[in-house]
Order: C-alpha cells, then structure tokens, then sequence
C-alpha cells in the first residue's frame, strides 16, 4: 500500500451511510491507511431514496471499520439543523481526537426542474449542501491555529460541464461548493489547509438501473462507470501530506468523461 503520510490523523467524513456508498468507501480508505475515522449519517434521508434505509447499516460500517485498529466512532446526524456542525466536532473531538480532515460528502438531492421548483424544495438543497457544508469548513477552520495544516475535500458533481435541466436544485448548490472550494482555499492557506472538491462522475452506489447504466458504459472511455473505490482513492491522495501544494482545485476525475 502507498505510504501516504497519514497514520493517527483524524478524519471526518459525512454521509456515511451506505455500504456502497461514496462515504462508506472514503471512511474504509482512512481506516486502512492508519486515520482515526468520525462518520456522520441521516437516515432519515436515506428512507426516501429508492435505495432505502438498513436501521443498523451505518454502526455495522462503523464496527467494520474498528477492525483496523483505529479509532471509530459515529452521529446521526440532519446538516439541515445549523446546531449539528458544531456538535459533529465536539462529538469527534471527544470520542476520536482533534480533526485533521475534513470531507464534505454528505448531500441532499431530490429531482426537480424549473417547472417543479418550490421555496421548500429549494430550501432544503441549500440547508444541506451550501449551508451545512460551509458551517462544517468554517467550524474546522475555527478549531485550527496558524499553519497547523489540515484537509478540506469537497463532493461535486459535473453541473458546470453540461446542463442537468431535470436536476436544478442540485446543480445550483453544487455549483455553490465549487465557488466556496475556490474562494475558501484562499481564506485558509496562511493555516496551511487546503480545500479542493472531487467530481467522480457517474458513480455507481446503487442507484443505476441496468438500463441507465449500459448507456453510460457505451459512451465511456473505459467502458465502466466510476466505483466508490475511485472516489476514495482520489479524496486519500488528497488528504495526504503529498498534496500540499494542491489546493483551490475542482478535480475532474471521471474517468475521462
């Protein structure tokens, strides 16, 4: 395995919910690598998907991620309530150590065009995905002095490489975090922290249909769509010490697509 620097840090990584999911699999990634692991879930959320909700999928994830002998520890937790980003931290700090990572994975997507929108609908994208994420950076910023270090890894999406008409709400708050990756990159470099986003495309979690994803996998370069495992491996690199000079960047990595 690449030596990537990172034995006993800390990380914490939201929405880790879902064995196939993108969170489940970043998580895995820390723990084998030697990081401490906080994970935050809302199954709530996960019960109005297609995929559903398992009541123990997130502590099972959690006690799998025990047996690399790290510390693991885990929150339900709802980004949409301002109060939670603040008590992630105190929770991760007390159960798991000072946090030295920070990955923005958790989001709220639910389909809708312009012909579909409503203040709620919009509300409850911002909640989450602009407002939650930006108080988890600005709570993580707060806790670090001048040039500890420390890791900033956003999730995006490829709403800026073509239109997603059917998907607006989502697209206009992804969209927000990559403008928040940019500018915040700056805010936080004099205490050495770098925030970049990751923008694995297509992705399968679960949620494609065979259908969808035979037509994804005949345009695609490889001819695959992209794993969580992808994902991950890009947020670890990311989060070592061999990126320190990487920051304010969105990667685009999908796979050439």
């Amino acid at each position: 395995m690449v030596n990537y620097g990172l034995l006993g840090k800390v990380a914490v990584v939201t929405g880790v919910s879902r064995r196939k999911g993108i969170g489940a699999a970043i998580a895995n990634a820390f723990a084998a690598s030697g990081v401490n692991v906080f994970t935050t879930y809302y199954r709530q959320y996960d019960e109005l998907m297609p995929w559903g909700s398992n009541a123990n999928e997130a502590e099972e994830i959690i006690t799998s991620l025990k047996s690399y002998r790290v510390k693991v520890a885990g929150f339900e937790a709802n980004l949409a309530d301002s109060r939670v980003p603040k008590q992630i931290f105190d929770r991760a700090e007390s159960d798991v150590g000072k946090v030295d990572i920070l990955v923005n994975n958790a989001a709220y997507d639910w389909q809708g065009d312009i012909y579909a929108l409503s203040a709620d609908l919009l509300d409850a994208h911002y909640a989450v995905n602009i407002r939650g994420t930006t108080l988890l950076c600005a709570e993580f910023a707060q806790r670090h002095d001048a040039r500890e270090g420390g890791r900033i890894i956003n999730l995006t999406s490829g709403q800026s490489l073509a239109p997603m008409p059917d998907n607006l709400p989502y697209a206009i708050t992804k969209g927000a975090i990559e403008a928040l990756t940019i500018s915040l990159s700056a805010s936080l470099a004099p205490k050495g922290i770098t925030v970049n986003a990751v923008d694995p495309g297509a992705t399968d979690t679960g949620w494609m249909n065979a259908e969808f994803r035979a037509q994804l996998e005949v345009n695609a370069p490889f001819g695959r769509v992209g794993t969580p495992q992808d994902a991950a491996r890009i947020v670890l690199f990311l989060a070592s010490s061999q990126a320190q000079w990487i920051t304010g960047q969105i990667i685009r990595s999908r796979g050439g697509q």
